[in-house]
């Protein structure tokens, strides 16, 4: 017995290690903590308002109940048959009636009227130093700057791919502390200055939240929504999408940096010279060699999260190494699937309109001439052009 027992602890030690839960982690600041109990620590007036009502709320509801549960029980063993006590045969009471009424209509309205307060405030985007839009996507996000400093600015952001290749080996060894919330461009914005952000979606439903904050508000396709935040901390703060968006919804984190304002306008100037640097002529007719080497940085940020770095997918995922839409020499089949995207039984490939034409031409070039698809076959930009339309 004591062999079997040593050899069960030695099986469950094992698992153990293997399991995520068993890493040492530390605290992420701006992110969840180890052994959180708490709301996130708040980086915002708005967060320090919604956790004073969490508590608030929770308090009263905590006094309310151990006021009226402990006159129950009181009551029911005070006055209970076996000590003698028999059933009392009354009426209604007016003033009973008029008592239990009152007070819990003034316990609603004192709970109501700070609750009103908060929601109202959080609504109130109006006058904002910056407007920017959170577009969800299957599954990541899109940022487009369209008020303020940095007006015309707009990125993807997504998982960081080491961090997925981290989830698809099994999470194993030791995880850095931003496990899953590390993307490859964060969404930056200064410290002390109103953040409107307008949220949408392009597929399914989503939502955009960041609790140090206090904000999440949903990301409907068709729709606006909006809500705001002014930082009152400089650093980095993370968040998920808080919708069920699909089978990649828990790859779908949000990394807000912020910082100070000088800081800000340098960032900003840096983006406007690489959307400048962006800004290719989609007449222009480019070598293999070129359109290789910038598809393979495209595939990389964009596509090998789904389809791997070696091309062959899995699970639903089509593998694009030998794939015949791939190979077949009407560029025209790729091309569409790249910029509408594909529904099947087994899943959905996402559209990607927003990526350029030179970049759409040069991931589509790569994935025709690496691993074993050597068709030699060019995809030129002004081809992808021809096609957005139809």
């Amino acid at each position: 017995m004591k062999s079997i027992s040593c050899k069960l602890g030695s099986l469950l030690l094992a698992l153990g290690a293997l399991s995520p839960a068993a890493h040492a982690v530390n605290d992420l600041p701006g992110g969840p903590a180890v052994r959180q109990l708490n709301l996130h620590a708040a980086a915002t007036r708005m967060g320090v308002e919604v956790a004073w009502l969490h508590w608030f709320m929770l308090i009263t509801c905590t006094v309310i109940f151990i006021a009226v549960f402990s006159v129950m029980f009181y009551s029911i063993w005070k006055h209970r048959k076996s000590v003698g006590h028999k059933a009392a045969n009354f009426h209604e009471s007016v003033t009973v009636e008029v008592i239990w009424t009152i007070i819990p209509f003034l316990i609603v309205i004192g709970m109501a009227l700070p609750a009103t307060k908060v929601l109202v405030a959080q609504k109130d985007t109006s006058n904002a130093d910056l407007t920017i839009k959170a577009t969800g996507y299957q599954w990541k996000w899109g940022y487009d700057y369209l008020k303020g400093e940095g007006e015309g600015v707009s990125f993807l952001s997504a998982l960081d791919t080491t961090h997925r290749e981290m989830s698809n080996d099994g999470a194993r060894g030791q995880m850095p502390d931003d496990y899953l919330l590390k993307v490859d461009n964060p969404l930056v914005v200064p410290v002390n200055k109103k953040v409107r952000i307008i949220t949408t979606a392009n597929d399914v439903i989503h939502a955009w939240g960041v609790p140090a904050f206090g904000v999440k508000q949903d990301a409907i396709p068709g729709f606006v929504r909006d809500t705001w935040f002014r930082s009152e901390k400089v650093g980095d703060f993370y968040g998920q999408c808080y919708e069920l968006c699909g089978k990649e919804h828990a790859y779908m984190p949000i990394h807000v940096k912020v910082v100070s304002a000088q800081d800000y306008s340098k960032w900003v100037d840096g983006e406007k010279k690489k959307i400048a640097a962006k800004q290719d002529d989609p007449n222009k007719v480019w070598a293999l060699d070129d359109l290789n080497k910038r598809g393979e940085k495209v595939y990389a940020a964009n596509c090998a999260a789904c389809h791997q770095a070696n091309g062959k997918g899995a699970g639903p995922i089509k593998a694009l190494d030998g794939s015949a839409v791939v190979l077949d020499a009407d560029k025209a089949k790729a091309i569409q699937i790249v910029l509408n995207g594909k529904t099947t039984p087994t899943g959905q490939m996402p559209a990607w309109k927003q990526l350029s034409d030179t970049d759409l031409a040069a991931v589509i070039s790569f994935t025709k001439n690496h691993w074993s698809n050597k068709t030699g076959q060019v995809v030129q930009p002004a081809e992808v052009l021809a096609q957005r339309g139809k």
